[in-house]
């Protein structure tokens, strides 16, 4: 089991999950008779939820922070029927159309900022007004009515990658995406491990290493030799929470901004004793997260072809499902960008594999309801109890070995702000 723990990471919460989400997979691979894995339903996985990982991105930073955000879904409406309206009455070109529609996002989220972070009425009661009035303004703007979108803006929602090249039975975009992922993957592993051996620090074993990277070359390769095969290509908005992924992770494991939202999350008072400026953290966290709102409703928008006054309904309670079935801790602190990504994917592979079974959708929302609770509920028990949290139980771990920090930085600021916020953690 250790080396099975060298080999994928060591971060068993995140672990457990991916290999529920490959268990959920198998399960029904077999009950469907194989058409969960259909690169045609692997497609629609793809495109049917890519705007509520998008929400996921953001709701994990706001969670980590010590927040939540009820607005999402009606500013996603709200910035989906204004984007709509500003194409069909101003006449702009589409991708001008987008800009603007997350420029309003911006707005939306500034605005909600502001009360949080200037004014400090909690995130709670700003963004339950929020949802009541970028709900209304949605209604207001968009007459109850649908507004139709052109084809080109419909790309991002329902967009494929087009073939190119001879004929080989496969998507062949698609295949090279796949290859380039591989070499970069590899080469930025290499790379960083060349830094940590000229610096004279301790390194992972060679064979550690390689077969590391050679699991996640076989994920990323089978899977887009999957999609592949079918007769569409990678979708649009699999693109882009790709990018996204990478863009967030990155920010929230190696910048000074993540450190400190992990650090606020934490515990507040320790953050801003180290120097971290909360205001400007709490800021940040709600004015992006209404951003990433604005995209994922003009994604949803494009997949639709109109925007709708019912757009939006739930999606902040899909996106807060992601993000605690992901790892992310109730009280903040806690959590990761690829934890609400693999969250949000079990939810889908879970309500995709119950609509290819048949279930009704009222049983569906049920088992939906009643699996976020029992993950939940399992592991705060586990934890409180001194147990192995359910992620840790799946992997067999160790008790104890569960809690994780975030790495250290070269910043002697960030360094004080991650270790004092994760000692009050602790000590808590």
């Amino acid at each position: 089991m250790n080396q099975i723990k060298k080999i994928l990471g060591g971060d068993t919460r995140q672990l457990g999950m991916i290999f529920a989400l490959v268990a959920l997979i198998a399960f029904f691979q077999w009950k469907t008779g194989g058409l969960t894995l259909d690169p045609n339903n692997v497609n629609n996985i793809i495109q049917q939820n890519s705007y509520i990982l998008v929400l996921a991105i953001g709701m994990v930073l706001v969670i980590i922070a010590g927040h939540i955000d009820l607005s999402v879904g009606s500013i996603a409406a709200f910035v989906g029927i204004a984007t709509a309206v500003a194409i069909r009455d101003w006449g702009i070109p589409w991708p001008v159309g987008i800009l603007v529609g997350l420029a309003v996002g911006a707005l939306a989220g500034a605005w909600q900022g502001f009360w949080v972070a200037k004014i400090g009425i909690p995130a709670f009661i700003v963004t339950l007004s929020g949802m009541l009035f970028f709900r209304g303004a949605n209604q207001y703007i968009g007459k109850s009515e649908s507004v139709p979108v052109p084809e080109g803006f419909q790309t991002i929602g329902a967009g494929t990658l087009p073939e190119i090249g001879p004929n080989t039975g496969y998507n062949n975009l698609t295949i090279l995406l796949g290859l380039l992922g591989c070499v970069a993957i590899v080469y930025g592993a290499l790379r960083g491990r060349a830094k940590l051996v000229k610096i004279g620090a301790d390194v992972e074993e060679s064979w550690v290493m390689w077969t590391r990277l050679a699991l996640i070359c076989a994920v990323i390769l089978g899977t887009m030799f999957l999609i592949a095969s079918g007769r569409k290509g990678f979708p649009v908005p699999g693109l882009i929470l790709v990018v996204l992924v990478l863009v967030y992770g990155f920010i929230s494991t190696k910048t000074i901004l993540g450190r400190h939202i992990y650090a606020v999350g934490g515990n507040r008072h320790a953050a801003e004793l180290s120097g971290v400026n909360s205001r400007r953290v709490n800021f940040f966290v709600m004015c992006n997260m209404s951003v990433l709102a604005a995209l994922a409703g003009m994604m949803f928008v494009a997949r639709s072809t109109a925007s709708g006054p019912s757009d939006g309904v739930g999606w902040e309670l899909d996106a807060i499902a992601a993000v605690f079935i992901g790892g992310a801790a109730v009280t903040g602190g806690v959590g990761t960008v690829v934890g609400s990504i693999v969250g949000g994917l079990v939810m889908a592979v879970l309500n995709n594999g119950l609509q290819l079974l048949g279930v009704g959708a009222d049983m569906t929302q049920m088992i939906k309801g009643l699996v976020l609770l029992i993950a939940v509920a399992f592991d705060i028990y586990n934890k409180s109890q001194g147990k192995p949290s359910i992620t840790g139980l799946l992997m067999r771990h160790r008790k104890g070995s569960d809690s994780a920090a975030p790495a250290a930085t070269n910043n002697p600021a960030a360094d004080a702000t991650s270790s004092l916020s994760e000692t009050t953690r602790t000590e808590g």
